[in-house]
């Protein structure tokens, strides 16, 4: 027997940064997704591949002699992931765990949650003990944790649940009844990034200047407080406001960087009616919020500042699972 399990990229809609300090967050998870398929083996190995061209044997937890160290690294995530489920469930099995993504890693969308996600949901499923969804947010920590060393929960959370939520680290996620339609442009720079040590770099200016940093995150909190009414009622000009000075904030926080305000500029000259990072920062996404039809304009415009352009879709769709005989 094979299993698959899939799940959604993400982008941030307002809060990146400001939630690892406590301020909520709007995520809302977007039609690219990633696909993880599992099968038993007959010894206890996890053998892991990637659509990336990577791949690696793990023996006892230890990678086999003479993997190359650019697939240990990459796919160590996957590793930690179905080790986390057999420590869950009291048992364990040799495994071969092929993943193939549409979403750009390093980028900000949320490629490694939704990969470790579909992990934990498919390995789960395999060892007969289909996992509740709130498992299958939690398993992955450690995973995530050894890709952005101090994370939020933010993504594993949206990944598994799909739609869009409310985050607050610390407590349950709040699904959002968004009925408005939230037409987004993603633009990709293409330069990858390591989110923990931007994380850090937050941490280190906080630490430095706790006097100006502390009012700035909660200055943080409070505009997606308001980018939380405006999506309710869908105001999406005022929506589009509220992440223009979300932008600002995360400029001020020393994480954003030319390649990324050359695509917000772009895209706001082209008639976005907010844009900002999503995500860590330091490469990786822009999101700018359009109005209805005007997509392809902004892609345009993404495109000819040098960022690469995805029209996006918000998706209801959450981790999934599915047997294959």
């Amino acid at each position: 027997m094979r299993v698959t399990a899939t799940a959604p990229a993400k982008v941030i809609l307002t809060g990146e940064h400001f939630v690892v300090y406590g301020e909520p967050a709007i995520v809302m998870a977007v039609n690219s997704r990633a696909y993880v398929t599992v099968s038993e083996r007959s010894d206890r190995e996890i053998a892991v591949d990637s659509d990336l061209g990577l791949s690696c044997r793990f023996i006892d937890c230890t990678p086999s002699p003479g993997s190359d160290e650019r697939a240990v690294r990459a796919l160590e995530p996957i590793r930690l992931a179905a080790e986390s489920v057999f420590k869950f469930l009291g048992k364990r099995r040799g495994l071969n765990i092929s993943v193939r993504s549409e979403i750009p890693m390093a980028s900000g969308l949320g490629s490694s949650a939704a990969v470790t996600v579909s992990t934990v949901a498919a390995v789960g499923k395999l060892l007969g003990a289909p996992l509740s969804v709130e498992d299958i947010a939690q398993l992955p920590f450690e995973a995530e944790s050894y890709v952005h060393v101090k994370p939020s929960g933010v993504d594993q959370t949206i990944s598994t649940y799909g739609g869009v939520l409310v985050y607050r680290r610390g407590s349950p996620p709040k699904r959002l009844d968004v009925g408005a339609d939230v037409p987004l442009v993603v633009g990709n720079t293409g330069l990858p990034r390591i989110t923990g040590q931007l994380v850090a770099t937050v941490r280190e200016l906080r630490d430095r200047f706790p006097t100006a940093m502390s009012p700035l995150i909660k200055v943080g909190g409070e505009v997606t407080s308001l980018a939380l009414e405006a999506l309710l009622k869908g105001d999406m000009v005022r929506l589009g406001e509220l992440m223009d000075m979300n932008h600002g904030l995360l400029q001020a926080m020393r994480v954003s960087n030319k390649a990324l305000d050359d695509l917000v500029y772009a895209s706001k000259k082209a008639g976005a009616l907010g844009a900002k990072l999503s995500g860590a920062g330091g490469g990786g996404c822009m999101i700018a919020l359009s109005q209805p039809g005007e997509e392809e304009r902004i892609a345009r415009a993404i495109s000819q500042a040098g960022g690469v352009p995805l029209i996006a879709r918000k998706s209801d769709r959450g981790v999934e699972v599915r047997e294959e005989r």
